[in-house]
């Protein structure tokens, strides 16, 4: 027996290989509800164009081809870079599609096509610290402007607290607020979850619009319009559209909430230290590229809330006081 008698064996119990159309919406039903908001558009052009055939007859050169014909078909945005994500984002989406081909053994690893498209050079973010006068005339047209400002003015002040991603204030719950202690659990991308401080000016302010708006259920959503229905990722694209109408600079350098985490975050590292605002980011505890050192730095729950409180001009529950010191 040679070792071409194995493989040729364990090629023959392979089960047979599905059609794109076949096994993509077996994949979409599979995965989190934030993998197919990233990659389902992707996995429907594939489908559309490939949908009749197996998974194993394109090669890493057709895939890369229909990556080349995503970007140069894009839509164009003001803020675009040259569809480099658009690309990145595609064969991001053809990865993940056959690891679950492989994990389920209609092809082996070393037939899989999409390890071996690279994907094209990640650009360095364009996104920066806003300075305190922009950032007020930001705060001051959510809270003057729109169909409901207070709920946008509570959303944006919810952010440059927390400097939590926008899945942060989309997953929160009632029974994520530690009144007690001012404390907010944020679940974010991944499935992490974090306990992360607030003043307790936010805290009453949350509390009294889930009393007012709320639907009762303490593990539904916290944030709601006021005709009952919970808030949407679509509110942030809505409120960011209107304040780039009142400030030009905001629709011409295409700033989104996540500015305000990269400027409040930014902020941090400048007034504290770097582990204090990794913690306070959520990031990963990974050594990267600072050294070994970095695992062993961390800051915990009292430092932050000595930033809240540093913040926001308020004493916090949890924040280190004189006496303590």
């Amino acid at each position: 027996m040679t070792p071409a008698d194995l493989l040729a064996g364990a090629a023959a119990n392979r089960p047979q290989v599905p059609t794109f159309a076949e096994f993509v919406p077996r994949v979409a039903a599979a995965v989190t509800p934030g993998t197919l908001k990233a990659y389902g558009t992707y996995w429907n052009r594939v489908v559309d164009e490939w949908g009749s055939r197996r998974l194993n007859e394109p090669g890493p050169l057709e895939i890369g081809s229909l990556g080349k014909q995503i970007r140069a078909n894009r839509v164009i945005r003001r803020n675009g870079r040259g569809g480099s994500g658009a690309e990145e984002n595609y064969v991001a989406a053809m990865r993940c599609l056959y690891k679950r081909a492989v994990d389920n053994g209609f092809i082996s690893e070393a037939d899989n096509p999409a390890s071996r498209v690279a994907k094209p050079r990640r650009q360095a973010s364009n996104r920066h610290a806003l300075a305190d006068k922009r950032l007020t005339e930001i705060t001051e047209i959510a809270a003057t402007t729109g169909n409901d400002p207070a709920l946008d003015s509570l959303l944006l002040r919810f952010h440059t607290e927390t400097a939590c991603r926008r899945g942060g204030a989309l997953n929160l719950r009632r029974c994520d607020l530690d009144e007690r202690q001012c404390l907010v659990r944020l679940r974010e991308k991944g499935g992490t979850e974090r306990w992360q401080p607030v003043s307790p000016t936010l805290m009453r302010h949350l509390l009294a619009h889930w009393g007012e708006r709320g639907d009762g259920d303490p593990t539904g959503k916290l944030f709601w319009f006021r005709h009952r229905r919970p808030v949407t990722h679509r509110r942030y694209d809505h409120l960011w559209t209107r304040i780039g109408e009142h400030l030009p600079w905001v629709a011409t350098q295409g700033i989104s909430v996540h500015w305000l985490r990269h400027t409040v975050i930014t902020w941090v590292e400048r007034t504290f230290s770097y582990a204090t605002a990794r913690a306070f980011a959520g990031h990963s505890e990974s050594s990267g590229d600072v050294g070994s050192t970095a695992t062993y730095a961390k800051a915990d729950l009292s430092e932050l809330a000595a930033v809240v409180a540093a913040l926001t001009g308020e004493a916090h529950p949890l924040a280190p006081h004189d006496e303590d010191q």
